[in-house]
């Protein structure tokens, strides 16, 4: 029986949306293409009909993570973004947090075309801070590009450490503060 191409399309991007999740919650290794069809509702076999490869879906559900975190904080003064960013609800909900944070270990590791991905990601959260920044601030890309990756360790090392632990909030909560400290002096 034959699909038409909208509900081809809606198959594709449903495997996508819930790559995108179970990634950010499991890593790359952590997610067999069985049991995301399974969940999506389709068949392992029918996964081969909308990608290539694994790596191709890496590539566009890492894409899609870094869209929805961008989304996520569009608006958002920088403060505010830094307040719930380098949060435990931000902590404790991988799957639906920022791929920079779940991910960037990983992808590391991976071609150059995953990567690719990555480097575009980052780079549109730091424009976003940069942009939110530059009104104020002669060297915005500089703090932005900071400003980022205190934040993306923060709650990196946070995640690593156990949930109830002392020192997994107690490292959101220094280095947050950190964060807005340094943005007040040097806005």
């Amino acid at each position: 029986m034959r699909i038409t191409k909208e509900k081809r399309q809606e198959n594709h991007d449903r495997i996508v949306a819930i790559a995108s999740e179970m990634f950010r919650e499991r890593g790359f290794d952590g997610v067999g293409v069985a049991d995301l069809m399974e969940r999506a509702g389709l068949t392992h076999g029918g996964f081969y009909n909308h990608f290539a490869s694994k790596e191709a879906l890496i590539t566009e559900a890492s894409a899609k993570g870094f869209v929805e975190t961008s989304d996520r904080y569009a608006g958002y003064a920088v403060g505010e973004m830094i307040d719930a960013y380098v949060s435990r609800t931000h902590r404790d909900a991988r799957g639906k947090g920022c791929p920079a944070a779940a991910l960037s270990g990983e992808a590391a590791r991976l071609p150059e075309g995953t990567r690719a991905v990555f480097g575009d990601g980052i780079e549109g959260l730091v424009a976003a801070l940069q942009a939110n920044l530059a009104q104020n601030n002669t060297n915005a890309r500089a703090l932005a590009i900071s400003l980022l990756a205190q934040a993306v360790g923060a709650v990196v090392l946070s995640r690593a450490c156990p949930d109830a632990s002392a020192l997994a909030d107690e490292i959101l909560e220094t280095c947050r503060a950190d964060c807005l400290a340094t943005l007040a002096e040097r806005r």
